[in-house]
């Protein structure tokens, strides 16, 4: 079989992607960069590593997916029945506006562009998640208020969700 692409490593066999998992605390500076975790930049070997998509995410945070993870979301967009269905176009529309390429700096620092910061209210200080395909990035006061929120524990959860 021959390569095909950065998903494929060969013609039908999908590539790895690794799981980000984690949480750490940072800063967004003043030109609005932020610094990706160093344990979250060598996840993928694909020539485009230092590529990121940033994303309006779920629950008042924002979504960085690396390149290789974004192009599956892509794929799954695509499949959507934006020409029959309003909702699926509303969807699409909403997400694709507000999203963003970014590439990694030479000091392992990504731009967000401001309108994304304004959309889930982070000033400075972030929690960076690492969640499976992606990075979830929150502003600590809206992090809390959500986990405060949930209706039901951790254990209660995963019981349901594992069992």
């Amino acid at each position: 079989m021959g390569i095909c692409g950065t998903i494929w490593e060969n013609v039908g066999e999908r590539k790895r992607l690794t799981a980000f998992k984690g949480t750490y605390f940072y800063s967004i500076d003043h030109k609005g960069r932020l610094s990706i975790p160093v344990r979250f930049r060598d996840k993928t070997e694909s020539p485009s590593s230092e590529h990121f998509v940033i994303v309006r995410g779920f629950e008042g945070c924002l979504y960085i997916y690396p390149r290789e993870a974004w192009l599956i979301i892509e794929e799954k967009l695509s499949s959507l029945k934006t020409f029959s269905d309003p909702r699926a176009r509303f969807f699409v529309r909403t997400l694709l506006s507000n999203a963003s390429d970014a590439k990694i700096d030479k000091l392992g620092r990504v731009m967000i562009p401001q309108n994304l910061l304004d959309l889930v209210g982070i000033k400075k200080e972030v929690v960076i998640r690492g969640v499976l395909d992606k990075m979830e990035i929150w502003d600590p006061g809206a992090l809390k208020k959500y986990e405060d929120g949930q209706p039901e524990t951790y254990e209660d959860v995963a019981r349901q969700l594992l069992i």
